[in-house]
C-alpha cells in the first residue's frame, strides 16, 4: 500500500478494584473473590507499557565510526541516519518527536513524512512482531492527519483515505487503536452502521482499548440501534472507566448515568459479566 509522500507537494489491579468497589457499591457480597486479573494495555503512539520497548537498538545507535553520547543533539543526528537508512524504529521515533514537539519543533508535515516511509516499506510486515506494531502505529497516526488534514499542505482531510489507513492496520495487523478509529468512522458516518461499529469496538475492546470498551458499552446500555444489553454495556462502561484511570474524566459522565439508569438486576449481572471476562483474560 503506497501512502503520498508530502514532500513533493490501564493497570493490572485497577479492576480488581473496581469489582471490590462494585461488589461492595451494588451490595453484593464483601467483593473478595480472590480474582487474579492479566494486565491489559493499549497502544496509541504514546509510551505506554506496552509500547515502552518499541524502539530497537539500530534507532539509536551512532554512526558508523562515532561514539554513542548522551548529547542529545549527537542523539537526534543517530536517528536521523537510521531513519536514512530506513529503519522503521527511528523513523517511528522522529515522526512522534515531530507530531508531539517532543524535543523538536513541531512538524506535522514531517511527521507525516516519517510514517509514509514506514507504511510504504513495511506494510508487508508479519503480524505479531515488535515492529509490526511500530507500522500499524504509522498506519494509525497517517489515519488521522487523513481524518482532519494538515494545514497550510496537500494533506487535506478524506475520510475515505482515513479509512483504508484504519481498515490495514485493524485486518491485516489486528491493531487495537486502528479497529477503534474505524469503528468511530461507521458510528458517525453517513450514513452510519452501529452494528459494524460495534463489531470493531468489541474486537478492540477485547484488547483493552479503552475509549472502545466505552463505546461499546455505550451502544449496549442505551441499545443504540442494536438490542438493548443493559448489563453487558455496564461491564464494558466499568472496564473503560478503570482502564481510563486519572484520565477518565471523559468517561465518568457515561459510567455515572449508567450506573444511575441501571436495575439491581442489571447491576448484578453486569458484575457475573465482569468475574468472566477476567477469569477468562486469566486463563
Amino acid at each position: 500500500m503506497r501512502i503520498r509522500n508530502s514532500a513533493a507537494g490501564a493497570a493490572t489491579g485497577g479492576v480488581l478494584a473496581a469489582l471490590v468497589g462494585l461488589a461492595v457499591a451494588w451490595g453484593i457480597g464483601d467483593g473478595r473473590q480472590g480474582f487474579l486479573v492479566a494486565p491489559a494495555f493499549a497502544f496509541d503512539g504514546s509510551a505506554t507499557p506496552a509500547t515502552a520497548e518499541l524502539t530497537p537498538q539500530e534507532g539509536l545507535r551512532a554512526p558508523p565510526g562515532s561514539a554513542e553520547s548522551s548529547d542529545k543533539t549527537k542523539e537526534f543526528t543517530a536517528l536521523q541516519y537510521a531513519a536514512d537508512q530506513g529503519h522503521a524504529a527511528a523513523q517511528w521515533k522522529l515522526g512522534r518527536m515531530y507530531a508531539d514537539g517532543n524535543g523538536v519543533a513541531q512538524d506535522d508535515l514531517r511527521a507525516f513524512d516519517y510514517f509514509s516511509q514506514i507504511a510504504n516499506s513495511h506494510a508487508d510486515e508479519p503480524p505479531g512482531t515488535p515492529q509490526a506494531r511500530i507500522v500499524a502505529n504509522a498506519f494509525v497516526a497517517l489515519g488521522r492527519y487523513y481524518l482532519s488534514g494538515i494545514a497550510n499542505s496537500t494533506i487535506k482531510p478524506d475520510s475515505a483515505r482515513a479509512r483504508q489507513m484504519f481498515n490495514f492496520a485493524a485486518s491485516y495487523f489486528g491493531d487495537a487503536d486502528a479497529q477503534y478509529e474505524l469503528g468511530r468512522l461507521y458510528l458517525n458516518g453517513t450514513p452510519g452502521d452501529v452494528h459494524e461499529a460495534a463489531r470493531w469496538f468489541l474486537k478492540a475492546a477485547t484488547q483493552g482499548q479503552c475509549r472502545a470498551q466505552v463505546a461499546l458499552g455505550d451502544i449496549l446500555f442505551r441499545g443504540v440501534q442494536v438490542p438493548r444489553q443493559a448489563a453487558r454495556g455496564l461491564m464494558w462502561l466499568t472496564l473503560g472507566r478503570d482502564c481510563a484511570g486519572n484520565d477518565g474524566a471523559w468517561v465518568k459522565p457515561l459510567y455515572d448515568n449508567a450506573f444511575r439508569r441501571a436495575s439491581d438486576d442489571e447491576r448484578a449481572m453486569a458484575l457475573v459479566y465482569l468475574k468472566e471476562w477476567i477469569n477468562g483474560r486469566h486463563d
